[in-house]
Order: structure tokens, then C-alpha cells, then sequence
């Protein structure tokens, strides 16, 4: 190669690499962050999304708690959360940047799972007995009130283990607030919240961070999202409904209690699902909500506001098959009206 050669390929390369920068500094990025329950069909959302935009959005399954913190901070552009914020959170909030808008995503089930050596179909549960074993009263496999719901099962003498969230967990709020609709006891001692004093059993940092000492510990007793135990191929039980029904959580039954619990919301949409009305509905569902100030940064805005409705309109094609309830119709309309306050 001459030397006017050799000149004239590095001043391509040069102009290529100056174009290739260029490109890179107008890619535009938006940042999320908190649920885990969230987290697997985010995934698939970023992905999709990234195919057809020139929008790249990451998200890190940190905890709803961080979140909001994060939201707050204005470190990352939307938070994921598994509860709504409370009017004292929203409240806060408003002095920092003004007003939080919530945006329902997807709806999913909360499952009980369990390692309990010769049982293969499904245990049966009620919310009462549940209470019980986190309270720590029922402390053993074959205590009465177990083996009522499970006739047809022996029981071993077996001692249980709790194994709950010993984080900031949205999981723990839809836990926790379907065992206060169910026991008066568990309302006045526990409460509902993100984060609890839990009466008894082991704390694990995450969903992931239950399975294994459940998995380790035969007599263990647990809750996780409901795709966390199909990936896992761990087992869950039934847990009976409002109707008196062992309903078990499924795509079917998640949705059934979606479309009966969001007849009547409030403007803001910050609902519950749990212990929803209906014989076929699951009764620990929840929502998985994204949050966002209305007030954004400079062309933060139309994109934040873009994004989400994607998410809820084009995205809710793959909730299926990630296990996820898509949004019912009444209330992705509600949910438009939302999104247009956000800019």
C-alpha cells in the first residue's frame, strides 16, 4: 500500500469512527429501576422496545424500596414498585419535585411454596392457617388445622420453617396486606407493609434469596412471584378465596381477580387486588406499578411518557407468556388519561 493509500484509508476510518460517535452520543437513554416481580417482563419490554425506537431503557431489579428512593433522587427516570406509595411517600415527594403519577404495568399472583417431603399435589391452604404459620402458632406439618384443609394427605411430623423477606419488598406488602384482610390477629400484631417485624422464621434478601433455604431445609414454607416458582419448579399450594374455593394461581385465575377488583378504583389508580371477590379469582394478586414524576427534565418527559404507553398498550402482548395478567381494557383507558400528565 503507498502512502497516499495508506493516508486515505486512515482518513476513512477516521470519518467512520467520528460517524460511529456520533451516532452513539444521539442515542437516547432512559433509566428504570425497583421490583423484581417486575423485572422478567421488563426485560422483554426494553428489548422489544430498543427494535423499534432509538430509545435504549435499562432497568435494574433493585427493590420497589430503592425504587422510590431512586425515583426521588432523580438518579433513575421511573421507579417499579409492587405497592402504591402512601399519601405520607406522595406527600414527600411533592416537596422534592412535585406531584408522582402511578401507572399500572401488569398484574401477577403471589404464591405459597413449600418443601414438604411425600406431598405431590398441592397442598390447600386458607389465609387463616397461612396467618397462623407466619404468626408462628402453627408450628408443625401436621397440626390439625393443616390437615383439615388436607384430608386426603398424611402429614409428616414435621417442624416448620418460615422462610420470609428480610428486604424492602413490594412482594412483602401483597403478602402481608392479604394476611391483615384474612386475620384480625396479624392486622393488630404485623400490619402490612413493605417491610415488617415479622414474628417469626428467617429473613432472605430477595425472591431468589427464598428459594434456596427452602430448597435446603425440607419442613420450609415461603412465598414468591408465581413465575419466580414455575422457573424454579418449585411447588405452591392452593389457597382458598373469598367464595370458599381452593383456587390456584394461574394466568385464568390472576386474571379473574384483575377484572373483578379494578371495577371501582380511585382517580389516582392506587388499588389492591388481594382477596378480590369472584369463585375463580386467585387471592393474593397484586400490581406491579410504574412510577414517574409528572414534572420530568427537559425531553425527559415525552419519553418517559412514550415508553410507558408502549408498555401498556403494545407491551401487554407478552405478558402471557411470561405468566403476567394483562391490564383489562377499562383501565388501560384510565390509564392513558394519566400518562398525559406527565411531561
Amino acid at each position: 500500500m503507498t502512502s497516499h493509500e495508506q493516508t486515505s484509508a486512515l482518513c476513512l476510518a477516521l470519518i467512520f469512527g467520528m460517524g460511529i460517535a456520533g451516532c452513539n452520543k444521539q442515542k437516547q437513554q432512559l433509566t428504570g429501576g425497583g421490583s423484581p416481580f417486575v423485572f422478567p417482563i421488563m426485560s422483554k419490554w426494553t428489548a422489544e422496545y430498543a427494535k423499534t425506537t432509538a430509545i435504549e431503557v435499562s432497568y435494574q431489579s433493585i427493590g420497589s424500596g430503592a425504587g422510590i428512593k431512586r425515583m426521588k433522587e432523580r438518579t433513575i427516570d421511573f421507579g417499579c414498585i409492587d405497592a402504591p406509595m402512601n399519601d405520607e411517600q406522595l406527600a414527600k415527594a411533592r416537596t422534592i419535585h412535585g406531584d408522582v403519577v402511578h401507572i399500572p404495568l401488569v398484574m401477577g399472583a403471589v404464591v405459597p411454596v413449600y418443601n414438604v417431603p411425600g406431598i405431590e399435589k398441592p397442598l390447600n391452604f386458607s389465609g387463616q392457617v397461612l396467618a397462623d404459620i407466619f404468626l408462628g402458632k402453627i408450628k408443625n406439618w401436621n397440626d390439625p388445622a393443616i390437615k383439615k384443609l388436607n384430608p386426603d394427605e398424611t402429614m409428616a411430623d414435621l417442624d416448620i420453617t418460615v422462610v420470609h423477606r428480610g428486604d424492602d419488598s413490594g412482594t412483602n406488602f401483597i403478602w402481608t396486606e392479604y394476611l391483615a384482610k384474612v386475620s384480625p390477629e396479624w392486622k393488630k400484631k404485623v400490619g402490612v407493609g413493605a417491610s415488617v417485624k415479622w414474628p417469626t422464621g428467617l429473613g432472605s434478601k430477595g425472591g431468589d434469596g427464598i428459594m434456596g433455604p427452602i430448597r435446603r431445609s425440607a419442613g420450609s414454607i415461603g412465598y414468591v412471584e408465581l413465575i419466580s416458582a414455575l422457573q424454579n419448579k418449585i411447588k405452591f399450594g392452593a389457597v382458598q378465596n373469598r367464595e370458599g374455593e381452593f383456587v390456584l394461581a394461574s394466568l385464568r385465575t390472576t386474571t379473574a381477580a384483575a377484572q373483578a377488583a379494578v371495577v371501582d378504583i380511585p382517580e389516582d389508580l392506587r388499588y389492591s387486588l388481594t382477596n378480590a371477590p369472584g369463585k375463580d379469582s386467585y387471592p393474593i394478586c397484586g400490581t406491579a406499578w410504574a412510577i414517574a414524576f409528572i414534572n420530568q427534565p427537559e425531553a425527559k418527559g415525552m419519553q418517559v411518557r412514550e415508553f410507558l404507553h408502549w408498555c401498556t398498550h403494545q407491551g401487554q402482548e407478552f405478558a402471557e407468556a411470561l405468566h403476567y395478567a394483562r391490564l383489562p381494557k377499562g383501565l388501560v383507558e384510565r390509564v392513558e388519561k394519566r400518562l398525559e400528565l406527565i411531561k
